[in-house]
């Protein structure tokens, strides 16, 4: 059943600020406001799941589950759930921020390189730092931001400009930056970092520029670079053979995502995007490694433990960008380490995270490229489905049977959550040649039909079998990611401006309000003073929701 239209409409997003409390940031120094901030450790962050009432990282935990273990929220009472604030924000670019919360501060991003602090129980600001951009950018697919990380009194936000930044969580005053890449050449950074220790982990955007993707490891209190992998290797790696000629230079495979990471095995996991040229392989005979994979990388100097491809030698835009999520649960009868990934190629992949053994691979979502995966997951292709001058339809869209919107998976159903797309495209070929910093995509689609005729829905899978359990159809603009808690709830957002509530075991819709704006971005739950909140991005303001009875957690 689609999401039903509501009457109710917010009308009052006028002013940036917090809903009835519109207060810059200068009025909060002014006033002398301490922010309750305290330091975030490195123990902290490794156990983050045993402090749900605050979202420490960008996917809530190392796992990336965007899984919640606070449960005052339930089936019997979702229902009575009411805005307790708005944010809006200054700009009118598309939100894609999840914010962090650390003991009743929340942490938003703003489109394209802002950082606002607020009071996470009334959306009051404390500080706000805007980060200067130059003239001369180029980028790929919108001014976006997504987030930030935490550590100690730390916050750091990667910029379009492809810098990293360096805040004071209590006063936002910058402590360090430092460039990435070269702007010019069409680098950017998009994505929330991830810390670990000592180090700030992060990708590259950029891929449709003929960049060279990578994935950097900083110095926290300095801002210094400590290693570099990158995802299209030069001579000295034999994987460079997957390349022809010196196509590697210009290969993107960018990491415009946050990864994930285990402490037990000490590995950092990050998937990489697209080759560039994204249409044209005639250019770059080979598989393209390692591009549209995930690698396993050693945290402390950057080695590559293993690597999987989802897809050799992608010709549809595929990125293999999703977020790892790393769960332990049964398969074949055994308890294993498992990396769950529903892949934008529309396959589900199931992988061992410890040797990226493949496990699984199954189609989520509707694809007519390929006829299975072999053995090793390797995609049997399906003949005559290159992009071609007069078009060539193929399924998933170039959107994919998902993207960089975040599944969620619960331990306690343990089942996987996607929004899933069924769409096509007719991709086209048109040769172009490289030059720095222009587009170099070699092509691109239309889609045959309106959106309207396609299909999207929440679906939920099971790990060990890639069977569909339930799913919940949607407006088929849907982009937005997923949240699931311990109350059995699955929380996500529309293109048509519902926030929705669904049972976590069945699917049934539990709950919904118009809130006026596209759901863009993955929701997140946090809770203050005994009190379950959960909050989600849409439109351009953020949105925090908590039940009218204000009886505090009982644990």
């Amino acid at each position: 059943m689609m999401i039903r239209r509501s009457l109710f409409v917010i009308t009052v997003l006028l002013t940036a600020g917090a809903i009835g409390n519109p207060l810059q940031a200068q009025t909060r120094e002014a006033d002398n406001t301490v922010l309750p901030f305290t330091p975030v450790t490195p123990d902290r962050l490794l156990n983050a799941e045993d402090e749900p009432h605050n979202w420490l990282m960008y996917s809530g935990s190392y796992k990336s589950q965007r899984y919640s273990r606070l449960d005052q929220l339930q089936g019997r009472n979702v229902g009575d759930l009411e805005i307790q604030w708005v944010y809006q924000l200054q700009v009118l670019d598309r939100a894609e921020t999840t914010p962090l919360v650390v003991d009743g501060v929340m942490y938003i991003t703003e489109s394209p390189s802002t950082v606002i602090a607020v009071d996470a129980t009334t959306g009051r600001p404390y500080w706000r730092y805007q980060h200067e951009l130059p003239d001369d950018m180029v980028f790929c697919c919108g001014r976006n931001n997504r987030g930030v990380a935490v550590q100690g009194n730390h916050i750091i936000m990667s910029t379009l400009d492809a810098h990293l930044v360096a805040l004071d969580a209590k006063t936002g005053s910058v402590l360090w930056q430092t460039q990435v890449a070269e702007t010019a050449s069409g680098y950017s950074k998009t994505a929330a970092p991830l810390i670990v220790g000592d180090k700030i982990f992060t990708g590259i955007a950029g891929g449709e520029y003929g960049i060279r993707g990578l994935i950097d490891a900083y110095d926290l209190e300095t801002g210094t670079r400590t290693w570099r992998f990158n995802t299209t290797p030069g001579p000295d790696n034999p994987a460079s053979r997957t390349w022809s000629g010196e196509s590697w230079r210009t290969g993107g495979a960018a990491t415009w995502m946050t990864g994930s990471y285990d402490p037990e095995l000490n590995l950092v996991y990050w998937g990489t995007g697209n080759p560039g040229p994204d249409y044209d392989g005639t250019v770059r005979v080979g598989d393209n490694l390692y591009s549209d994979s995930v690698v396993a990388l050693d945290a402390d100097t950057g080695e590559l433990k293993w690597h999987f491809q989802f897809t050799p030698h992608d010709i549809h835009d595929w990125d293999s960008t999703q977020i790892p999520i790393l769960a332990d649960t049964m398969f074949d009868g055994e308890d294993r380490k498992l990396m769950l990934f529903p892949n934008r190629n529309a396959f589900f992949y199931v992988l061992d995270r410890e040797t990226g053994e493949f496990l699984l691979g199954t189609p989520y979502a509707q694809q007519t490229w390929a006829d299975g995966l072999d053995e090793s997951g390797r995609p049997i292709l399906i003949p005559n489905m290159e992009p071609s001058l007069e078009g060539t339809v193929v399924s998933p869209a170039i959107t994919g049977g998902s993207n960089w919107w975040s599944p969620s998976y619960s331990p306690r159903t343990d089942l996987l959550y996607v929004m899933a797309y069924d769409a096509e495209t007719r991709y086209f070929i048109r040769k172009t040649a490289y030059e720095e910093g222009d587009s170099f995509r070699a092509g691109g689609g239309l889609s045959p039909q309106s959106v309207e005729n396609y299909h999207r829905a929440v679906r939920a899978i099971s790990p060990q079998t890639g069977a569909r359990r339930w799913e919940f159809p949607v407006d088929p603009r849907t982009t937005s990611g997923l949240l699931s808690t311990a109350g059995d709830l699955v929380f996500g957002g529309t293109a048509d401006g519902f926030f929705f509530a669904l049972d976590a075991v069945t699917g049934e819709e539990l709950w919904h309000k118009n809130i006026g704006g596209r759901g863009h971005a993955g929701p997140m739950a946090y809770a203050v003073d005994g009190r379950q909140y959960v909050a989600i991005a849409a439109g351009n303001a953020v949105f925090s929701f908590a039940l009218r009875d204000q009886t505090p957690l009982t644990r």
